[in-house]
């Protein structure tokens, strides 16, 4: 008989899968490395196992302790189907933009779920790694594997990922472009392939247009496990193994996501379809004798809700117009005399002094990024407040604020957005994630 002894067995020799109808006029072989054969879906569960025989051999993780995580997801799926076999707990602390669907598949697997708001920085207290810091100390028997610095993670995938792209390729791949969050897998595989190949290899890392790694800002973007949105790079982060950087927009990596579904029966997510993004683009000035890999990192199935939803995906901006739009109704305006934001360390009497109808919570300047807005003031519940002596001038906006506007999507049509304002005071008009305008019912009065 032919069986595994537990589903842990299972991971590793992810298949590379040649891409075909998305390289038209590409003169080069481009393959895919489909890491969502894994038993939990993504390429993570290769460092979980690795991450947890070190804490073991250590002593750090003992019979019966709990792991803490903060995690985008897949690692807490990871850690969570290695953790069953061993009769470990699990806690994961994950940010609020994560999809609904990965929350439920760790719920699923036996995990404890605590969401924190995104929009704050990485030594917020309320930040997903502080939280995870906090429950970590305060949970008996705890141990936080810690991915972004833990270098057991690179290693995992130095003994692992690398070696298969040489094998499978027989020594002929040329480049390898992968998606960069904490780092640990360009960082292994890097430089496993730079030593056996003598640096022949070229490393290309990507990452969403906007993160910290391709020189960006750091302001929010909304596809999922890769980047960095602020300036802390990652201890498991080598960046002398990449040779080149490719950021890629949220508008692109989500369609060539739901085009790897259509054409090449890849259902995979959006971290996907930006490294395709980037291999394309890497891959189109090559000679027919490259072969360029590129790691898909998960499936596509933790992301039904968010970028093969149609809704979701006009909602926030990035679907065709059908007819008439709500762009039409903000057309030629701009975003500062429409948005009127203060920030959450701002007093009552500064929002006031807005003489705004509304006035949302944002902690940066223009463009506003819909991930970054905290919540918003209503010009009518401030004077009541201070009538009522439920608040004080002084007191600090974001002890006040009522929660954010919902979004609508700049192509959703007016009768959509009738709709919407029928139930709520005010809504922020999105392009592509950034806010381009406020609506309110009276803009139909």
């Amino acid at each position: 008989m032919k069986y595994y002894n537990n589903v842990v067995e299972l991971i590793g020799n992810t298949p590379l899968v040649k891409l075909n109808k998305v390289t038209e006029g590409i003169a080069c072989t481009v393959l895919a490395k489909v890491e969502y054969f894994n038993p939990g879906g993504s390429i993570k569960d290769r460092i979980a196992e690795k991450l947890i025989d070190a804490a073991e051999a250590s002593g750090h993780l003992k019979p019966g302790g709990t792991i803490v995580e903060p995690t985008s997801g897949n690692t807490g799926i990871g850690l969570a189907l290695v953790a069953q076999q061993r009769g470990y707990k699990c806690i994961f602390v994950l940010p609020d933009k994560v999809a609904v669907d990965k929350i439920n598949t760790l719920k699923a697997y036996g995990a404890e779920v605590v969401v924190c708001p995104s929009a704050v920085a990485h030594e917020d207290p309320r930040s997903y790694y502080s939280v995870s810091d906090r429950i970590a100390r305060e949970t008996p028997g705890a141990f936080k594997p810690d991915q972004y610095s833990n270098l057991n993670g690179p290693a995992s995938h130095y003994a692992t990922t690398g070696p298969e792209i040489w094998k499978d390729t027989e020594g002929k791949v040329t480049h390898v472009v992968i998606g960069v969050g904490t780092g640990g897998t360009v960082s292994g595989v890097g430089k496993y392939l730079k030593e056996v190949s003598k640096g022949a290899v070229q490393i290309i890392g990507c990452d969403p247009a906007g993160s910290v790694y391709s020189n960006g800002t750091g302001r929010p973007y909304l596809v999922e496990g890769v980047g960095r949105g602020d300036d802390f790079l990652p201890g498991a982060y080598d960046n002398s193994v990449v040779d080149q950087f490719v950021p890629v927009p949220d508008l692109e990596s989500f369609m060539m996501t739901r085009k790897l579904g259509k054409e090449e029966g890849l259902l995979v997510g959006p971290s996907c379809g930006m490294a395709t993004v980037a291999a394309l683009k890497v891959a189109k000035s090559l000679p027919a004798d490259a072969v360029v890999v590129v790691i898909l990192p998960d499936g596509g199935r933790g992301y039904l809700a968010k970028v093969f939803n149609d809704t979701w995906m006009r909602t926030y901006g990035f679907m065709p117009r059908l007819g008439d739009a709500v762009e039409d109704l903000v057309a030629g305006t701009q975003v500062n005399p429409q948005v009127v934001s203060v920030k959450a360390t701002d007093t009552i009497k500064d929002a006031l002094d807005k003489n705004s109808e509304f006035v949302v919570v944002f902690n940066n300047q223009p463009p506003v990024r819909f991930g970054e807005i905290l919540g918003v003031l209503r010009l009518d519940h401030i004077k009541a407040g201070l009538a009522s002596g439920a608040f004080k001038e002084t007191d600090l906006v974001e002890a006040h604020m009522e929660s954010k506007p919902v979004p609508l999507g700049y192509t959703d049509t007016v009768a959509t957005a009738k709709e919407v304002l029928a139930d709520v005071d005010c809504a922020l008009v999105l392009r592509e994630g950034e806010v381009i305008g406020l609506l309110t019912g009276d803009t139909f009065h």
